[in-house]
């Protein structure tokens, strides 16, 4: 099998960039200062028994400063490992369609139209995407190209139920299927190791997207982080902690399995060293991932081997 993807052995983000825009984009982790209904008390008060404080966006900045600002400030940080000047503006902490959709069209719009930003990423719940919110998604994707990053985590009720993620798989289903229908890009977050999953039900999740209209996904490794509940269920009620070796051998069978067209944006993930419990071997990204690289040729693993597409 010959290279298809540059130097990766699979459809990595930043081989999809450099042939859809010629060069390398940075993200740039942005804070609507919105909610999520897991924890404004119309689901629940709590949160994703995974999720932080910072609601999955711990290295975005302060809500009270203006977009614009936000988006200097984010390409003041990266200035040292990043001489680029285009940037994917990512809406990332908490629900970002959970707003009035007057507010959600000022601070995309105000995104969207920075010079610097070529792209609009914006994760979100799949039941937080009403009528009027996919009208400002489609308009604002005629003006610059807009992602949208759904967090199902996994496809079965019983560990949905354990995570409290808070609508059934059929939500996402809709959700994804009025994007496409709108011309949205659809990026699916999938986390691995969650408690009483194993690796079958893991590509069974993996085997379901496949059949899916998505183009992106993101494999996250499980993170156990301080303050949530997942933390407080992992020091109470202690449950199996994947291991590198055991973590490369998941998401090898994952890559094989996964439809060779579809994006790969992540395949570990960033805990907040100051908050992570475990795994604590994750928290060196960059080690772990040409670890990982590493692992892929040891093992002659290549994305959609084993669809033999």
């Amino acid at each position: 099998m010959t290279m298809r993807w540059g130097e990766k052995r699979y459809y990595s983000l930043d081989y999809y960039l450099k042939q859809t825009y010629g060069k390398k984009l940075y993200k740039i982790s942005l804070n609507g200062g919105m909610t999520c209904p897991n924890r404004d008390g119309t689901l629940g008060t709590r949160g994703c028994i995974f999720c932080s404080q910072g609601g999955s966006g711990d290295f975005a900045p302060a809500a009270s400063l203006p977009i614009k600002e936000q988006i200097e400030e984010g390409k003041r940080l990266v200035r040292q490992k990043y001489k680029g000047d285009s940037y994917i503006a990512y809406f990332q902490a908490y629900t970002n369609t959970y707003a009035p959709v007057a507010y959600l069209r000022r601070i995309f719009t105000e995104a969207l139209l920075h010079p610097d930003v070529s792209v609009l990423s914006i994760a979100t719940r799949p039941d937080c995407l009403d009528e009027d919110v996919l009208v400002l998604l489609q308009e604002l994707n005629q003006i610059k190209p807009v992602w949208v990053e759904l967090g199902l985590q996994t496809i079965h009720e019983s560990t949905a139920r354990l995570i409290r993620r808070g609508y059934p798989l059929s939500v996402f289903e809709q959700a994804e299927a009025s994007l496409r229908k709108a011309g949205i890009p659809v990026i699916t977050h999938v986390i691995l190791g969650l408690p009483g999953e194993d690796a079958g039900m893991i590509l069974e999740t993996i085997h379901y997207l496949n059949r899916t209209d998505i183009q992106g996904i993101k494999l996250q490794l499980l993170h156990i982080l301080k303050g949530t509940d997942l933390a407080e269920l992992y020091c109470t009620n202690p449950f199996p902690v994947l291991s590198m070796e055991e973590y490369f051998s998941l998401l090898g069978k994952c890559i094989t399995g996964l439809r060779p067209d579809i994006v790969i944006h992540r395949l570990t993930g960033d805990g907040p060293k100051a908050l992570l419990i475990e795994p604590v071997w994750s928290g060196n990204k960059r080690q772990v991932l040409n670890q990982f690289n590493a692992y892929l040729k040891k093992h002659d693993i290549w994305q959609g081997k084993e669809l033999q597409l």
